[in-house]
């Protein structure tokens, strides 16, 4: 986050600590019921935000705690580390790695006895079992290659590589669960949390109408294209990757200039994956980029290149347009100005996911928005990377499917998984991992294709300016499409009184 003070720990987990979470939680809610609704757009979303994080961790910690759940203990001791020797590090971050190496074996030894005789998903245990594994590799030899390593850390390595293996050992033998949480609590994530209009039945509906309209929109243009060889498959290899990134991003921000205006001020370069991280990055939530901490930005952020060879058409997409230019790239750098203190913060890249889940429509549903918005540009995209444009939009709204099928308990998770597969068209590779997020994380896979039918929507609503209102839009910070709607709204009737 950029906040000091605080690198060199790990959170609590002793038995203790989820009830003194609850007490402190109902304690914020008190103070923020006695706070005004604010004068500026600023302070109002401040405070919906905040209310919107309170009432997501309240109804966790009674529901789906986190420290029951074993990916989180994993996840928080790879990142805690990782966090500290990624570019974008916080001041002080070789003095803090010796302080988490050494915290590691007391929130460990304290997640093995706060899940014991907990009943678990088993794909939950293997993602975590995976994750430990990735880090026994950090501990033992990738770390010695970071320019921070230093002799004096062995013995604190030493001892978290056992406290890691000891927790491994421990979750192995913990009971199967069901992994859904429940149509009550996926009703609050999406209307109080993600401030979404649709109720799950109203959102499958919409994504469902939408999946099969794009099957035939796609069938279609597969036939206009036929048999024709396209250059947008072809591979690049790994060391051309930083040069085949800079150079789309680079023209997509050139191009893009009369739809959203670019974060040129504030920079990205793209370099090969270190040699630190190549063990570790296949196994872990482990992103190539990651949004630089919200109160500590620096003057630009590292990109970091895959490690084996990628198709053209993925690095113009994923890379250059959705994550680069003006997708995330831009998006964080506007955030980083906006009025609301927490919309700075809350696309900030943590452990599973982002700071605020509440921050998800808007900073997966504007990525994800502006691929098809690149469509506007005649010329940018062929008629294949078109498709594949289109297969992708596909899969989102095949994922609102998934995810509410799977939390109102409708499928099981074996049944979603063959839905990604033999329906939705998700690489086989992706599949696992892919519906395993969906499991531990309800309501984060449907962020994509609602946040971006909610930008769409309010585009066609507000019209005017396609530059002046994504300038706009992008100007609120990481917040709820659907509250930042409402003081777009009180804006422009101001603007007209």
């Amino acid at each position: 986050m950029g906040l000091a003070g605080a690198d060199h720990r790990l959170p609590p987990a002793h038995r203790e600590a989820q009830e003194e979470e609850r007490e402190a939680l109902a304690g914020l809610g008190r103070d923020l019921n006695r706070v005004g609704e604010g004068r500026t757009a600023g302070e109002r979303l401040d405070k919906r935000l905040l209310g919107a994080a309170i009432t997501h961790a309240r109804m966790a910690a009674d529901l789906r705690p986190r420290h029951a759940q074993p990916t989180w203990y994993s996840g928080e001791v790879a990142f805690g580390l990782i966090s500290l020797l990624l570019p974008a590090a916080p001041d002080g971050a070789e003095d803090a790695l010796a302080g988490r190496l050494t915290a590691i074996p007391r929130f460990l030894d304290e997640g093995v006895a706060a899940l014991a005789h907990t009943r678990v998903p088993q794909d939950w245990v293997i993602r975590a079992t995976r994750e430990c594994d990735a880090l026994l590799r950090l501990l033992s030899s990738g770390l010695r290659l970071h320019p921070f390593w230093r002799g004096a850390l062995e013995d604190s390595c030493k001892l978290a590589e056992a406290a890691v293996l000891r927790f491994r050992s421990a979750i192995a033998g913990l009971a199967p669960a069901d992994g859904a949480c429940g149509r009550d609590f996926l009703v609050v994530l999406m209307r109080d949390v993600h401030g979404l209009p649709w109720s799950p039945e109203e959102a499958l509906e919409l994504a469902s109408e939408s999946f099969a309209r794009l099957g035939h929109d796609i069938a279609e243009q597969r036939r206009r294209i036929g048999d024709q060889p396209s250059p947008a498959h072809e591979l690049v290899d790994p060391a051309d990757l930083p040069h085949a990134y800079r150079t789309w991003h680079e023209r997509t921000m050139a191009v893009a200039l009369g739809l959203v205006s670019p974060a040129t001020e504030y920079g990205l370069c793209f370099a090969p994956l270190p040699e630190w991280a190549k063990g570790i990055a296949g196994d872990l939530y482990f992103l190539s980029y990651r949004s630089p901490p919200g109160l500590a930005p620096g003057s630009g952020s590292t990109y970091w290149t895959a490690p084996v060879a990628q198709a053209r058409v993925a690095i113009k997409q994923t890379h250059a347009v959705h994550h680069g230019s003006i997708g995330h790239h831009t998006q964080n750098a506007r955030a980083r100005k906006a009025a609301s203190r927490l919309a700075r913060l809350g696309g900030t890249d943590c452990a599973s996911g982002i700071a605020f889940l509440s921050s998800g429509t808007m900073v997966e549903g504007w990525s994800s928005y502006t691929t098809e918005l690149m469509r506007e540009i005649d010329g940018f995209y062929s008629a294949v990377e078109i498709l594949v444009q289109m297969e992708a939009e596909r899969r989102n709204a095949a994922s609102v499917i998934a995810d509410i099928k799977l939390h109102t308990r409708e499928w099981t998770l074996e049944r979603m998984r063959a839905f990604y597969k033999d329906e939705a068209g998700f690489p086989a590779q992706r599949v696992w991992a892919e519906t395993t997020r969906n499991s531990i994380l309800p309501a984060t896979r449907l962020m994509y294709f609602l946040g971006t039918q909610q930008i769409k929507d309010l585009r066609r609503e507000l019209g005017g300016s396609t530059l002046a209102f994504h300038d706009k839009l992008l100007s609120y910070g990481n917040m709820p499409i659907a509250w930042l709607a409402d003081e777009m709204r009180v804006s422009r009737q101001t603007q007209t009184t």
